[in-house]
């Protein structure tokens, strides 16, 4: 069986087979740098508890993290934006596994720093149909100490991808989140988290179904 793993390796052999060669050892060099930073040290992990936080979803409708949880534990799905190849390949095997989710009476709440209508689009373009929190300035993910601001070298390489971060985002921080993904129980507690500086890997959704606490 195909997993996010092996798809998420295929589409970055290919990226690495067309772009040149100087363009992706800058893009190395910068994953590099933040596993050096030991960026995630200080991220939020398992056994803590999860900050209640106000955003709107992808509507414009505004939405408290907390009032997720009275029906259910919550998988959060954190990820760069829209733009970003392997979070859409991300976003396609969480919905493939999406009823199995809500077999265990769990949601799935994806969040991204990108505004409402990007995050309108990304569902659209993944075909899913759950609650996309758009963290506009990265407040939250900035709380829960994932963020960072993108490498001056990769501005110019992103542009040449024709990816627009500010128009995106909305600002022209150029700040985005290490993607994660955290189950939270109905008390706000972390049962599991999934953190890495390199944004080519993902947690393997299927793993995450028998952690899922029964109701």
């Amino acid at each position: 069986m195909s997993t996010l793993k092996d798809a998420l390796n295929e589409y970055k052999n290919a990226v690495k087979s067309k772009v040149p060669a100087d363009v992706w050892q800058k893009m190395t060099e910068a994953t590099q740098a933040l596993n050096q930073a030991d960026l995630a040290k200080n991220a939020l992990k398992t056994g803590a508890s999860f900050p209640d936080f106000t955003l709107n979803n992808q509507h414009g409708v505004t939405k408290r993290f907390y009032d997720y949880l009275q029906s259910g534990p919550v998988i959060l799905n954190i990820y760069r934006g829209g733009w970003c190849p392997y979070c859409n390949l991300e976003m396609k095997a969480f919905h493939d596994i999406l009823p199995e989710i809500k077999a265990r009476g769990a949601q799935l709440i994806g969040m991204s720093p990108e505004t409402p209508d990007h995050a309108k689009d990304t569902a659209a373009k993944a075909g899913i149909d759950i609650d996309i929190l758009s963290d506009v300035g990265n407040s939250v993910s900035r709380q829960l100490g994932l963020v960072f601001t993108l490498a001056e070298n990769l501005k110019p390489i992103y542009q040449q991808f024709g990816i627009d971060i500010p128009a995106f985002n909305g600002d022209d921080s150029f700040s985005l989140p290490l993607p994660a993904t955290y189950l939270i129980d109905k008390q706000g507690k972390i049962l599991y988290h999934f953190i890495d500086v390199d944004y080519t890997l993902r947690q393997e959704p299927q793993e995450l179904l028998p952690l899922i606490p029964s109701l």
